[in-house]
């Protein structure tokens, strides 16, 4: 009998598979995407971090606690370090650490 963690590894492995070549299936052997697929691939990055950024900060309280500051000031490392180096996992990795270091030492 398949284990339950085999299970899902093997569904994971098939549904990033199934991703991966969907785009070739659907597209064939074309040498250019269409225009539509060019537009989304430019402006999803942009409207994902949004979003994201929106979702983080939905709880943040500025009239409780130590009124955001934490997260004010990983944001603004994270937007420092990308504007600087241009590299994400840079930006997000030392933004999370900058974070993590603050609520857990700095404010407590």
């Amino acid at each position: 009998m398949i284990n339950h963690s085999v299970l899902i590894i093997m569904v994971c492995a098939l549904t990033t598979a199934f991703t991966r070549f969907l785009p070739f299936a659907v597209f064939g052997k074309r040498k250019q995407a269409p225009d539509f697929i060019k537009y989304l691939g430019r402006v999803l990055p942009c409207a994902i971090m949004a979003t994201l950024v929106v979702y983080c900060l939905k709880n943040v309280s500025v009239f409780t606690g130590n009124h955001g500051l934490p997260e004010l000031f990983s944001v603004l490392l994270v937007v420092l370090l990308h504007v600087w180096k241009k590299n994400t996992l840079l930006s997000i990795g030392a933004g999370t650490l900058c974070y993590m270091i603050l609520i857990q030492i700095v404010f407590i």
